[in-house]
């Protein structure tokens, strides 16, 4: 049985295939490198600056940006200018952002005198304020190209402050000395070209300018803030020792609430809460202002008036000034009165207190009647009790009860007695005047007369007897018939005689009209 061997790699070929897995991982992470260390363009961020002098800056020191490094110097070239050309490789990602604005300063790493590169991309700007733009791109065909241009107008490369020094000793002083009187006449046409070097040299010295010359191109507002600042302190200058004295107490004060420390920080640690509560105190005070919005409207359209009443208020004093006076007179003249009454008054608080559980008790039962309809009720009693003592039948309104006291006028009789003065007093028909009581009982005794015929009838009522009965008993012809009907009345009265019926009471005889007038008379006091 054969067997194909070219499907399979041999053993020896596997090694052969590891290391070109490996080659091609190590591509792949160079480029992974690349692309993070490089732009967007392919070539790496590179910033040529110029400096007038880079005196112990080596190629490889680190390129600084607020003490972070950001990347290292690539090379350094002197420039047609005698000048120092320094390529900065920035391989930090975020920092290749330099702007027309950018700064870079040459500055000691170490005592041994190693130098660095601290460079600020761009200048702090108001927030909202245009950026700068980019650093211009060297062109094709010149030095440097591909590369962003920084000018000398933004480096600076400090003297180191051991040159300084070594300048104040000899031989030091003396040869620099002996160099500037030899390049005199040479230094003496680039003048303009020295002051930028020191400048450039010293950045103190360049900050200084720059505040300078902001300075002259603001002077007409320094000048205006200095009138104002003249006039603003004229008046603290009038009361400058008060001015004074206030911060005396102002340190006498913090001394105090230094003195407080713990109630201050008791204070501090209350606050949050204090807060929490504030808020929902504003906002029932924002529903309070919202809805006293309409008084506070009504008020503004009521103001007009206020206005009137207050302007009237003076005239309405005046007036009242007599008032017042004559209230003044009449106190002095009632006070002692008024003196006078307070035993009166301490005699009426004793009443008062006396009579207060009286005046309550009064107060609970008057209370009590009016909730339940008592004198309502007392009424309906008054009514229907005046109903049950008077009644009403064809001759009118008459009673059924008499209340009488004991005496000889007790009973109702239709002869005189002895010692009885109530009696009827006739009338005489003919001359209209009134008989004497003597002559009044003799006629009643005699019988004669309408008079007692009427008392009779009515006696005979009083018994029981009806209206009816009482004419049929004693008719008008006859007084012994009379008198004998009123024996009979009366023996039915005592007797067993009941009242007449309703029917008999409401419906009398014909003939007992004119009786029935004059007992209604009698009745009704005519």
């Amino acid at each position: 049985m054969s067997t194909d061997t070219r499907a399979q790699p041999s053993p020896r070929a596997r090694p052969w295939i590891r290391g070109v897995l490996a080659a091609l991982g190590l591509v792949a992470v160079g480029l992974a490198v690349y692309f993070i260390f490089f732009n967007e363009e392919g070539n790496p961020y590179r910033v040529r600056a110029i400096f007038d002098n880079a005196a112990n800056l080596t190629q490889g020191e680190q390129v600084k940006v607020a003490g972070v490094p950001v990347g290292s110097v690539e090379s350094i070239e002197p420039t047609p200018k005698a000048q120092a050309a320094v390529v900065l490789e920035i391989s930090r990602p975020g920092f290749e952002n330099f702007r027309t604005d950018a700064s870079c300063t040459i500055k000691p790493q170490s005592l041994l005198g190693e130098k660095y590169v601290d460079c600020q991309p761009t200048q702090p700007h108001v927030e909202g304020a245009p950026v700068p733009p980019a650093l211009k791109v060297i062109p094709e065909g010149e030095e440097g190209a591909g590369q962003r241009l920084l000018p000398v107008e933004n480096t600076s490369s400090p003297v180191d402050p051991d040159l300084v020094q070594d300048i104040q000793q000899l031989p030091q002083r003396e040869r620099l000395r002996i160099i500037l009187n030899e390049l005199g006449a040479g230094l003496e046409g680039r003048g303009s070209d020295l002051h930028e070097v020191i400048l450039r040299a010293n950045p103190a010295l360049r900050e200084t300018n720059r505040v300078l010359q902001i300075l002259a191109n603001e002077n007409r507002v320094l000048s205006k803030l200095a009138v104002d600042s003249d006039q603003a302190l004229a008046p603290l200058a009038a009361v400058r020792q008060k001015f004074a004295d206030s911060f005396v107490q102002q340190g006498k004060v913090a001394a105090a609430s230094a003195n407080q420390e713990t109630a201050l920080s008791r204070n501090l640690e209350l606050f949050p809460q204090f807060l929490e509560q504030l808020g929902p105190a504003m906002e029932r005070l924002g529903r309070f202002g919202e809805e006293t919005t309409p008084v506070m409207r009504d008020l503004g359209i009521a103001a007009p008036g206020l206005n009137r009443l207050f302007a009237a208020l003076p005239a309405f004093s005046n007036l009242s000034i007599p008032y017042f006076k004559s209230l003044g007179a009449f106190g002095k003249t009632a006070g002692p009165d008024f003196k006078a009454t307070e035993p009166l008054l301490e005699r009426l608080e004793t009443l008062g207190t006396a009579a207060q559980p009286f005046a309550s008790n009064l107060s609970s039962l008057l209370s009590s009647v009016r909730s339940t309809g008592g004198l309502e009720r007392l009424m309906d009693f008054i009514f229907l009790t005046a109903g049950t003592t008077n009644g009403y039948n064809a001759l009118g309104h008459f009673l059924r009860a008499n209340l009488t006291t004991v005496s000889l006028c007790s009973t109702y009789v239709a002869i005189e007695r002895s010692g009885c003065g109530a009696n009827f007093r006739p009338q005489d028909s003919e001359s209209g005047s009134t008989a004497s009581v003597s002559s009044v009982g003799n006629a009643l005794a005699a019988g004669a007369g309408p008079t007692q015929l009427l008392l009779e009838r009515t006696a005979a009522e009083l018994h029981g007897a009806t209206a009816a009965q009482a004419i049929e008993e004693f008719p008008s012809s006859g007084s012994h018939h009379g008198s004998a009907g009123a024996s009979s009345a009366a023996a039915r009265g005592r007797g067993s005689a009941a009242p007449a019926s309703a029917s008999s009471a409401t419906t009398p005889a014909a003939g007992a009209h004119g009786a029935s007038r004059l007992l209604l008379n009698y009745l009704l006091g005519e």
